[in-house]
């Protein structure tokens, strides 16, 4: 008996490991799988690749250029794009590129105020709506199914006349657009979740509601949720810049990539770089954001 237990301490049980090997073997093959994953889609691979480019332009955009953005040359107004100035320089004499980079901070933080807003309240109403139910979730209902009938720029539009100009204002209007699209997700999954056997047992064991609610409810809904902020990522930003073209956010010199194409619009014949450059980087940073968001919602669809 003494020498199976001497056996036992000496050698750890078949298919067990202690914590930091299996720790250990974990996260390479974590690492692996996600460096494989990448690989084998070159798209998704360069999407990740652009949109890291361009959180290192808001965080850090000396690492990309030295220049001011505000620091005005004439004698060199509307230079074409070269080594010296990559985007060129515009009708002033600033230098295209930094601009571009420096105002990656102003759309992108007005973007994600916009989608932490809808997100957030939407989830909130959504929750409630399909938990409580009844005459409240048949009113929220109704109110959404108009909020949804109306294009989502055009009651951004509506909402930013009344606040006023300001890159606040225009990602508040964004995000209260986009409230509808998240309390409606949002409801669907907990009416989904509601019906479960889990639920039904946790509430038949004698659970209060918002033990049931926070417990069991919550975390088996908003999965899908975080799948549709990625998606909303990418409206809100081209939603924040079109209302920045159309000149309700921040005013001149701040160098807001909506209104950098607005101002380039007196230029297209003299000076095509002026709108198209900024246009593209625009463009390839909602494609970039989609394409991450197609990748996400189809591992979790798979999960």
């Amino acid at each position: 008996m003494t020498q199976l237990t001497q056996l036992l301490e000496a050698e750890p049980a078949v298919g067990t490991a202690p914590p930091a090997e299996v720790d250990g073997w974990r996260r390479p093959a974590r690492r692996g799988r996600v460096v494989g994953f990448l690989i084998g889609r070159p798209g998704l691979l360069l999407s990740v690749l652009y949109v890291v480019l361009v959180l290192l332009a808001v965080f850090g955009p000396a690492a990309l250029t030295s220049r001011d953005p505000l620091a005005v040359d004439p004698p060199h107004r509307l230079a074409a794009p070269s080594w010296q100035h990559l985007f060129g320089t515009d009708q002033l004499g600033r230098d295209l590129f930094s601009r571009v980079v420096h105002g990656a901070s102003l759309s992108l933080r007005a973007a994600l105020i916009a989608v932490l807003l809808g997100a957030v309240v939407g989830a909130v109403i959504g929750l409630v709506s399909g938990f409580v139910g009844g005459w409240l979730d048949g009113l929220i209902m109704r109110v959404v199914d108009v909020l949804l009938a109306v294009p989502l720029l055009l009651l951004a539009l509506a909402i930013v006349t009344v606040l006023g100009f300001g890159a606040v204002n225009v990602a508040i209007a964004v995000g209260c657009a986009s409230i509808a699209q998240f309390v409606r997700l949002m409801r669907a999954e907990v009416l989904r979740v509601r019906v479960s056997v889990f639920v039904e047992a946790a509430a038949v064991s004698g659970a209060r509601w918002p033990a049931v609610l926070f417990r069991h409810v919550l975390p088996n809904s908003y999965g899908p949720v975080l799948a549709l902020v990625t998606v909303q990522f990418g409206v809100s930003i081209l939603s924040v810049s079109s209302l920045s073209f159309l000149g309700y956010g921040t005013p001149p010199p701040a160098p807001e990539w909506g209104s950098l194409v607005a101002q380039g619009r007196d230029y297209l014949a003299s000076a095509w770089w002026l709108t198209t450059l900024p246009g593209l980087v625009l463009a390839a940073l909602v494609l970039s954001v989609n394409r991450i968001a197609r990748a996400i919602d189809g591992e979790w669809a798979a999960a």
